[in-house]
């Protein structure tokens, strides 16, 4: 077990809904934001909303309150601690940003347990508000993956990983959680002794389903918070290796899903 690394991505992954939309959503700011949306790149168009946030006055602790009640399903972080508890480690690659990521895995007392963040920088300025930037300067330095969005490529990431534990001279296997289209890309440079976990009818299981034969490792999908425990300490705790279809679930679920927000391209 202690040969397992666990990826998560964040949105609608280890939380319900899109940090970025969520928060833009509960200060009041959807109107512009979606006014703005076709006009910029995502990261540009978030700095841009906290830089409406506070010239309207809307201070970063605001921020962070709205942050602190994100939608979670109540299994997550019992899931979360138990992987930790069984010796994995434990990391985020997000296409969300770092400091809506801590400050929401902070509050739930369970930031220590993850070995890095993988993420968009973001932080406090001099003047207290809040900025965005991207992952990499997609500009100057382009990733050049037609699977993902300019400013993160998880692939890249995922074989960063691989090429740090093939280094360690270890043998560990991956078991990657995600549920966008940008996972899709990490979930082709697993290998046949990892664990894809996409989350069931969400953008990365459609294209798994609709591109099965690409994927390498064993497929094992999820619905909500209570089967994502289940699936993944099963994996850890067995060593599950078999590949389930996609048209089969794998446990049948416990809970309606909470509403999702947007779907981010």
């Amino acid at each position: 077990m202690a040969g397992t690394v666990v990826v998560f991505d964040f949105d609608k992954t280890i939380i319900d809904v899109d940090s970025d939309n969520w928060v833009v959503d509960e200060l009041g700011f959807t109107d512009l934001f979606n006014q703005l949306l076709s006009t910029m790149p995502w990261n540009t168009l978030m700095d841009r909303m906290m830089r409406e946030l506070h010239l309207n006055g809307k201070s970063v602790d605001e921020i962070k309150q709205v942050l602190k009640r994100v939608p979670i399903h109540p299994r997550i972080v019992p899931a979360i601690k138990k992987a930790h508890s069984l010796g994995c480690d434990l990391r985020v690659v997000s296409d969300a940003n770092v400091f809506f990521i801590e400050t929401i895995l902070e509050h739930l007392g369970i930031r220590d347990l993850f070995s890095e963040i993988n993420t968009n920088p973001g932080s406090i300025d001099e003047e207290g508000r809040v900025r965005i930037s991207s992952y990499i300067d997609f500009t100057t330095s382009p990733h050049c993956c037609p699977l993902c969005p300019p400013n993160m490529c998880k692939g890249l990431i995922i074989e960063r990983i691989q090429a740090s534990i093939s280094k360690e001279g270890k043998k560990k296997r991956i078991i990657y959680l995600g549920d966008g289209p940008g996972d899709f890309c990490p979930s082709l440079k697993l290998k046949v002794s990892d664990f894809m976990m996409p989350r069931k009818h969400f953008p990365v299981w459609d294209l798994i389903c609709e591109n099965r034969s690409r994927v390498q490792a064993s497929v094992h999908e999820w619905s909500d918070g209570a089967e994502l425990e289940q699936v993944l300490l099963k994996l850890i705790v067995n060593s599950v290796s078999s590949t389930i279809d996609c048209n089969f679930p794998v446990i049948a679920a416990h809970e309606a899903l909470l509403p999702v927000l947007k779907v981010r391209n």
